[in-house]
């Protein structure tokens, strides 16, 4: 497992996140995909945020992250979209005519925590604290 740390801390933060086009809309190809992911690591280091793994399909991207405790997720989310959707339909026009209204990303999104461990192992080992003496 890798460790992070900052001045006070040791932490490993990994979740798993899923953008979806908006109405499932079938634009992502490889080019697209490789431009978004160059779009996401010039924004994350701005929000201690590191791209470990990302894979597309047609509509839509999976990606595992790491970042640190003070993140705030939901505003790198927004920072993200919002300018990944820009830049795409500037730098691939042709995209515009595929989309619903021009909208590119749906505004919801899945991110799931990934851990070292089960949950039921944690919590287990949580309930044994202080029982073994």
């Amino acid at each position: 497992m890798v460790l992070d740390k900052n001045t006070h801390s040791v932490f490993s933060i990994n979740i798993h996140i899923v953008f979806c086009i908006k109405y499932r809309r079938k634009v992502l190809n490889d080019t697209i995909s490789e431009r978004l992911k160059d779009i996401f690591k010039k924004i994350a280091p701005k929000y201690d945020i590191i791209l470990t793994d990302w894979e597309h399909d047609t509509d839509h991207i999976h990606m595992l992250i790491r970042m640190s405790p003070k993140t705030e997720l939901s505003k790198f989310i927004n920072a993200y979209k919002s300018a990944s959707s820009r830049l795409i339909k500037k730098d691939f026009p042709s995209i515009k005519s595929m989309l619903w209204k021009e909208s590119f990303w749906s505004r919801s999104y899945l991110a799931i925590s990934v851990g070292g461990a089960p949950i039921e192992v944690v919590k287990k080992y949580i309930e044994n604290q202080g029982k073994q003496r």
